[in-house]
């Protein structure tokens, strides 16, 4: 299991981690933007939104990994999140295929008593995924790797 920070901007993501990888060096492992993702019933992005950053991650060290992703209008509205500098930052949980089970069990023992904002299931990234903010109004993110 792997903990990381994962970090929101409102359309700067990519200024941000261009500026974050000149300090720490290295190259993104990942880089995909909104418009990368399949298509959706009832989702709709501008062209703007569509350039925006969906996921992006730096390699700090060996043991760690600097993540973070553009939020828009529609995902606040869509989670009852409102965009607040200071309170962008996730605490994300990363586990591989082997540990199914432990992301079910972080993932319901962590959000007892708080709120979920995406409910764990499959992702078309090959993931097991969820997040939500526990009972003392903390934010994490529960990734289980089921695809390579």
């Amino acid at each position: 299991m792997q903990l990381n920070h994962y970090l929101n901007f409102k359309g700067d993501t990519e200024a941000a981690f261009n500026f974050y990888k000149s300090v720490f060096g290295g190259e993104f492992s990942a880089l995909m933007h909104y418009g990368d993702m399949p298509a959706q019933e009832g989702v709709s992005l501008s062209d703007d939104d569509q350039q925006k950053i969906m996921h992006v991650s730096l390699p700090i060290n060996e043991c760690t990994v600097l993540m973070a992703s553009d939020v828009n209008d529609q995902f606040c509205a869509q989670t009852n999140q409102p965009f607040t500098v200071g309170t962008n930052h996730y605490i994300s949980i990363n586990l591989d295929s082997s540990e199914q089970d432990k992301a079910k069990q972080l993932f319901d023992a962590l959000s007892k008593g708080g709120s979920i904002e995406i409910p764990l299931d499959k992702t078309f990234w090959g993931a097991l995924y969820g997040a939500f903010t526990d009972q003392f109004g903390i934010k994490w993110m529960v990734n289980c790797q089921l695809e390579n």
